[in-house]
């Protein structure tokens, strides 16, 4: 893999998080070990969990990302790293392992998922409630590409083939920011803000093989919403017993859309809280099922997936109106032309095989709320 432009004089930020440094408090932790991942592979039912986490409690789970360890990029993240300057103690010694011990399948993923892990009780019919309490970056570096023909401009002449830009973490004001050369041989920068997100949060699927990470769906997995982040609550429908819910794909930023593949593929830790919606508060609180939604930051977002982009903005306005005929009690024409006059419908992703569209709600525009357990225990953590 062609890297865009090498980064001369790098200082990080801040040290790299390693395994089990810095855990404090009481929850259960996992780690990026090598037997507690799937590269590229989604769990399946019948998967053993590697961590279990009651329903109400909190795990914190560490995750990696595939940028750095990838076979086009040497399979090798100190050397890969090193080249920008990067000191062998700030690559994140469980990348290097995973990257040592693990291979896969040529028709699998690129991304290091974490999991599965058992929400004991959690049935099919359930919806699992994972809200991102905290997010924290591993390391101050990543990594933003395009390869494999995937991006938006593939087989466009000029923006086509495989390369990417090794990006850097920096301070500004109290806030963070990821610095980016704009040019191969000039000093022009460009920096933007950091937000992190998962771009992988998921539950296992109900199938005899484990599916590939990249396409998303009911399942939730590769949905990359750069809205969930810390304080966001995903739902998602449980096909399995347990769960068997996962982790992976982080990120430092993305824009809506992530054009070219990849958004800023970076390293993260973070402490989530489970909770189970049993299935018969789903079925007395909604019509029918809307697939993944969340509810972040004063926003409800419902999602449309299809390979389609078209289809899938459908199928995200026609699950923004039940969500709002559900949770608000309205009618759903009046319903449809609230959306078209105050919410926000957004590519997520255009580039992970399923196309993804998110819609962006505001629920301080509702003066009243469903008196269902269902609208109670979604609108709480809006």
């Amino acid at each position: 893999m062609i890297v865009t432009s090498i980064v001369r004089g790098f200082s990080p930020a801040f040290p790299v998080l390693q395994a089990g440094e810095e855990l404090g408090g009481d929850s259960e932790y996992l780690a990026v070990d090598p037997s507690a991942v799937l590269w590229g592979r989604l769990p399946r039912i019948g998967d053993r969990a590697v961590a279990t986490v009651e329903a109400g409690r909190s795990i914190v789970v560490d995750t990696v990302s595939h940028e750095g360890i990838l076979d086009d990029q040497g399979s090798d993240p100190v050397a890969y790293f090193g080249r920008h300057g990067v000191e062998r103690d700030q690559v994140l010694a469980d990348a290097i392992e995973v990257a040592s011990t693990r291979s896969r399948d040529s028709l699998a993923g690129p991304h290091i998922i974490t999991g599965p892990i058992a929400v004991p009780g959690a049935r099919p019919g359930d919806l699992l409630a994972i809200r991102i309490d905290e997010l924290t970056m591993r390391a101050p570096y990543g990594v933003v590409s395009t390869r494999h023909a995937r991006g938006v401009l593939a087989n466009r002449l000029g923006f086509d083939g495989n390369y990417g830009q090794f990006c850097t973490v920096e301070s500004r004001e109290g806030a963070w920011f990821g610095t980016m050369p704009i040019h191969p041989d000039r000093p022009q920068h460009a920096s933007f803000p950091l937000h992190p997100f998962l771009g992988i949060i998921g539950v296992a699927t109900d199938t005899d093989t484990r599916v590939s990470s990249v396409p998303p769906g009911l399942h939730g997995g590769n949905i990359d919403i750069r809205r969930l982040t810390a304080g966001a609550t995903l739902f998602l429908p449980v096909q399995v017993p347990e769960a068997l819910f996962y982790i992976g794909d982080p990120h430092f930023a993305q824009g809506n859309g992530e054009v070219a593949l990849t958004a800023l593929e970076a390293p993260l830790r973070a402490r989530l809280t489970v909770d189970v919606i049993p299935a018969a508060d789903v079925t007395a609180g909604l019509g029918r099922t809307v697939g993944p939604f969340a509810a972040a930051h004063g926003l409800l977002i419902p999602t449309g997936l299809d390979e389609n982009l078209n289809r899938a903005l459908e199928v995200c306005v026609r699950n923004a109106i039940e969500l709002v005929v559900s949770l608000f009690d309205a009618d759903p024409q009046q319903a449809y032309l609230y959306l078209s006059a105050a919410a926000d419908f957004n590519i997520s992703q255009a580039v992970d095989q399923v196309r993804g569209v998110h819609g962006e709600v505001r629920i301080a525009d509702f003066t009243h709320h469903a008196a269902t357990e269902l609208a109670k225990r979604v609108l709480e953590r809006a």
